[in-house]
């Protein structure tokens, strides 16, 4: 792979611990000022960028079985180091970072083609169809690292990569070049009631990302453990979200090209 990615931070969702409770969505809007609606039953014009999904293994009670999967941007790489994304992006709005892996969305550059999110498999990147409107008192309590975006701009999860910018510049000042495993941690990952969520940089073989997916770099990040899965890995967009499940349907819904099994359900 052309230009090796200095850090890989990545996800590793438990399917088997996650309650689908809705915590990860809530702490994401809060951390990222998503903002809302009066009326959030139209899921085609709500923002979110963490969105849970329900699977069932599609059988009669009492083999019934259902599953929660939490679906945040992906991060592809790509086999060329490009994610699908940023690929067809025409204002560079949407960049692949080689000193973290994350993918980002440069708002004030964007300008609403939305030929990125045709591009995207996963469905993760979002339309901002309205200007925000804050309740009353509320645009006093917003992320002051998180800038609130305009209508006609494309948004997406990022990671919490202002997390990240707060904890190098901690490190900085500390004399330090490299960050601990728990010094950079996405919303998410820290609301989750049931510790599904895991954060960290899949390179570095002491962080638990790692040591959960055992991901083989010669092939695009691959999991070696038999009980992880990326989803739609035969894409080749090499995802840096994984996914655990000790249940064969599961794993094996998580490519769509198996018919039959799991029916994703929007929750």
């Amino acid at each position: 792979m052309k230009g090796a990615t200095t850090h890989r931070y990545g996800m590793v969702i438990d399917l088997d611990k996650c309650t689908g409770c809705g915590a990860c969505m809530i702490a994401c809007m809060a951390e990222n000022n998503v903002p809302f609606r009066d009326d959030e039953s139209d899921k085609l014009l709500s923002l979110t960028w963490m969105r849970i999904f329900r699977l069932n293994n599609g059988k009669p009670f009492p083999e019934a079985d259902v599953c929660y999967l939490p679906r945040p941007c992906m991060h592809c790489e790509g086999d060329h180091g490009h994610s699908p994304c940023v690929s067809v992006c025409p204002a560079t709005a949407t960049d692949y970072s080689r000193e973290t892996g994350i993918v980002s969305q440069i708002y004030t550059r964007c300008f609403g083609c939305r030929y990125c999110m045709g591009a995207c498999p996963y469905k993760a990147r979002l339309f901002n169809w309205w200007d925000p409107v804050w309740p009353d008192g509320m645009e006093k309590f917003l992320n002051p690292d998180v800038s609130p975006r305009v209508r006609g701009v494309v948004e997406k999860c990022s990671f919490c990569y202002n997390r990240y910018q707060l904890a190098k510049n901690k490190a900085f000042l500390e004399g330090r070049r490299e960050l601990e495993e728990n010094e950079y941690q996405t919303s998410c990952t820290q609301a989750c009631p049931a510790g599904a969520i895991v954060f960290g940089d899949l390179n570095n073989p002491h962080h638990q990302v790692h040591q959960l997916v055992d991901p083989d770099m010669a092939h695009g990040g691959r999991p070696r453990n038999p009980n992880a899965f990326r989803i739609l890995e035969r894409l080749g967009t090499n995802p840096k979200v994984y996914y655990l499940s000790s249940r064969e349907w599961v794993r094996r819904s998580g490519d769509n090209t198996i018919e039959g099994e799991g029916k994703l359900k929007s929750h």
